[in-house]
């Protein structure tokens, strides 16, 4: 047993947080939860995976620890470490192990950026054997029953040098996620961000022809969240050109002609 006491109740997420259903995303993953089937969730940056795997932890009354994948993180980051305090050593679970053991949904956002000698540890878990080996502590993990482990990550940020092994996405089933269709993302927008249903469309239909741009001087369209920060700026007084270029046009690119070419498509609807 682990000498840190975890309660799981502090990774529950308790309230509902806004989602909006594009497809049949949601009982899909209901049953592979039901199966425990090891989850991938594939799109591009901004789309909602983060708040549908928040989402579905909260239907299905699961604690959630998610971490957030970066290229310096190690095993240890993700398994555990053994820490220095006044008595000498005492051993420290990661996010992972303490997911396993009290049967949280762990979700690593962004995988891909992490080595790969780093999500290796992850394997044991991916499949019938459902087992997380602590090498350093000589201790193996059964997982909880109802632990769950999720990953996600950008397609479009694949190379040579940063993509998953095979043998690794094999171990999962995937849903893919993509930017909502209009109506869906209207909606969104209005909701989250407090700006009218108008206002709202205004900047979906500047976001469009942003994505339409992508791999032609854009390496990613403008996100659904990109949408919502412009929209609470806007809500909260900002005038709707400077909030656009503040959220959708400058985070987005450094090159001169292509902030031009953004701005323009933010006067055409809002100059």
């Amino acid at each position: 047993m682990s000498e840190n006491t975890v309660d799981p109740q502090q990774y529950i997420i308790n309230d509902e947080p806004y989602y909006e259903s594009v497809s049949n995303e949601i009982e899909l993953y209901e049953a592979a939860y039901n199966a425990r089937m090891p989850m991938m969730l594939k799109g591009p940056t901004g789309c909602g995976k983060s708040r549908f795997v928040e989402y579905m932890a909260y239907r299905l009354k699961r604690p959630l620890i998610t971490v957030a994948c970066n290229e310096d993180m190690t095993a240890s980051d993700l398994v555990g470490r053994f820490l220095l305090d006044s008595d000498g050593t005492k051993w420290q679970d990661g996010p992972l192990t303490t997911a396993a053991r009290i049967g949280a949904m762990c979700y690593l956002d962004e995988v891909v950026e992490a080595r790969q000698d780093t999500t290796v540890v992850i394997h044991p878990l991916t499949d019938h054997r459902r087992t997380l080996p602590l090498d350093k502590k000589g201790e193996l993990i059964e997982a909880h029953e109802d632990f769950q482990l999720v990953i996600s990550y950008n397609p479009g940020y694949q190379s040579l040098m940063k993509d998953l092994k095979q043998s690794t996405k094999q171990r999962f089933g995937a849903l893919d996620f993509d930017y909502p269709a209009e109506e869906i993302e209207v909606q969104i927008v209005a909701k989250e961000s407090g700006v009218d249903k108008a206002t709202a469309e205004k900047l979906v239909q500047i976001s469009h022809r942003a994505r339409n741009l992508k791999g032609h001087g854009l390496d990613e369209g403008i996100s659904t969240r990109l949408l919502v920060y412009a929209g609470q700026l806007i809500s909260k007084g900002v005038e709707p050109v400077a909030a656009c270029s503040m959220t959708m046009v400058t985070p987005l690119t450094d090159d001169p002609d292509m902030r031009d070419t953004l701005n323009a498509a933010v006067q055409t609807f809002f100059g």
